[in-house]
């Protein structure tokens, strides 16, 4: 735990470091949208750390995660005066927002007091890690790393469209299109791929309440079928490539293939390599055939991946 929070953290530093370094330099008027939405990230970060401290909930950003980015999306899309580049881009961001806020509340995540409702089932396994225990320093790892961490992340990821606002006197062309036609296709696939994690999860717990025997793949414990045959995480593999395709109009938007907001799509895979691996150490120990699917399926990608 403490060697990938290092890692995370590490990146988080260096990566900005270096873009800032080697890449454009940020005008007058982007260094100010990026104040103001550092000073939004900052408020949300408060909300976070303070609402999961009173109520002994740490999801806090967990609820947040699909809101904030739309959130950002809109303002940058009005700090460039509407551009159809940045516009198209907020929409696209708002469709990621709406499906996976969907996704999230009908597994219990809202309550109409927002700062209450279900906890993910990580976070207490990570509470009993030696290292956090302890009042003073879990206060702390929730501070600074899911609080402040993991909203700067979810700015960091709409950053594209700063760099995308540089270039808004352009004309949308066939690479806005393919962008937003691949983003919308990876969102499809998360689509599916919660969808079928959802009716095996509903269906394995009828059975179980209902004192009916379950089927082969129900008795292994995890989903194992549908795009879960083709790859572990199909919905994680889809979240990353819908972020890396969103950097894309910032491509688009400049014509700089590598450019300084690429962090942001960088992060979210090494937070997702780490998310996974905590994931599938918890799988393993609780479903004894989850071994034999880890060494037949690949992680994110199918075949030797």
């Amino acid at each position: 735990m403490l060697k990938t929070i290092l890692i995370l953290i590490t990146t988080l530093v260096v990566l900005p470091f270096v873009a800032f370094k080697f890449d454009q330099p940020l005008t007058g008027e982007q260094w100010h949208i990026m104040r103001t939405a550092i000073y939004i990230m900052l408020g949300f970060a408060t909300y976070c750390f303070v609402a999961g401290e009173l109520t002994g909930n740490v999801s806090q950003v967990d609820k947040l995660w699909s809101i904030t980015p739309v959130v950002y999306a809109w303002f940058f899309a009005a700090a460039g005066d509407w551009s159809p580049r940045l516009v198209l881009m907020a929409v696209m961001v708002t469709v990621w927002g709406v499906r996976l806020t969907y996704n999230f509340s009908r597994r219990g995540a809202y309550r109409w007091k927002f700062w209450s409702g279900e906890e993910d089932y990580r976070w207490e396994v990570v509470r009993e890690t030696p290292l956090l225990k302890g009042r003073v320093r879990w206060a702390l790892f929730n501070l600074f790393f899911i609080s402040l961490y993991q909203n700067t992340l979810l700015l960091l990821i709409v950053l594209p469209m700063v760099v995308a606002w540089r270039g808004r006197e352009l004309s949308l062309g066939v690479a806005d299109i393919l962008a937003a036609v691949f983003y919308i296709g990876f969102v499809v696939i998360e689509t599916i791929a919660d969808q079928q994690q959802w009716n095996f999860q509903q269906e394995k717990h009828r059975r179980i309440n209902a004192g009916e025997k379950p089927n082969e793949e129900q008795s292994m414990g995890f989903i194992s079928s549908g795009l879960f045959a083709k790859v572990r995480h199909p919905n994680y593999a889809a979240e990353q490539a819908i972020w890396v395709t969103f950097y894309m109009f910032s491509v688009a938007a400049t014509g700089r293939w590598v450019n300084w907001s690429l962090a942001g799509s960088l992060l979210l895979i090494l937070l997702f390599q780490s998310s996974s691996d905590f994931s599938e150490g918890i799988s393993s120990k609780k479903y004894p055939a989850y071994a034999d699917y880890k060494r037949r399926v690949g992680r994110f990608l199918p075949g030797f991946w």
